[in-house]
């Protein structure tokens, strides 16, 4: 079955609690929470007092973390306290990703490497076998709806190729544009994680749209 991440950044963040809840409840797997420095990305989001209190209103939820920024290593302990389960990077970052997942490993969370739709899926294969999930943009970082970009499917493939070849099985997730065509698009071609932001958050009927996209 296919796993949901809901994308907070499309949420309310007047009712950032009720709002999460209710795509929770709607069927999404997890929260998606974007972090953004300005510097990485040409934006800033929220950050770790955020999460810290969402976390303390939903300590139930698993939070799948996307660390935008230009240093990981400096934050992935901080994340960690606050309620991080899982926390994603980018190999485009300046700290070495080898290092960068040594550190959210020992922080006790699992750890992903993402990689922006200019950079080849063949970058992460060095440290693939060190992932629990490998995160595909299918957009520029940085902003919410955004339209899919295809490139991201060759991505999809390749990578899950590459992780039967080697035997291993970490989440391969998209992330951007994701909606009730491009979902199982994504999924065709390898995806089993798809993270769902404007299309979850805005649709009149949240169950129907978590339904859509778990069961491509």
């Amino acid at each position: 079955m296919t796993q949901l991440s809901a994308s907070i950044l499309a949420a309310d963040f007047a009712r950032l609690e009720q709002d999460c809840r209710r795509v929770l409840a709607a069927g999404a797997d997890m929260l998606h929470f974007d972090v953004m420095d300005g510097h990485f990305v040409p934006n800033i989001s929220f950050g770790v007092p955020v999460l810290k209190s969402l976390h303390a209103a939903l300590p139930e939820a698993f939070y799948d973390v996307h660390l935008m920024i230009s240093h990981p290593l400096q934050y992935t302990e901080v994340f960690a306290k606050a309620g991080a389960d899982l926390i994603t990077f980018h190999l485009e970052s300046e700290d070495d990703p080898g290092a960068v997942i040594d550190a959210i490993h020992a922080a006790g969370c699992k750890a992903g490497l993402s990689v922006k739709p200019g950079t080849p899926a063949g970058a992460v294969l060095p440290y693939l076998s060190r992932l629990e999930l490998v995160l595909v943009m299918s957009v520029e970082p940085g902003f919410g709806g955004q339209k899919f970009m295809p490139m991201a499917l060759d991505k999809l493939d390749f990578l899950r190729q590459a992780c039967a070849e080697r035997g291993l099985a970490p989440l391969l997730e998209v992330d951007g544009g994701v909606d009730a065509v491009t979902g199982p698009q994504c999924v065709g071609t390898g995806a089993n994680l798809l993270v769902a932001g404007s299309y979850l958050f805005g649709a009149k009927d949240a169950a129907e749209a978590a339904r859509a996209l778990k069961q491509a």
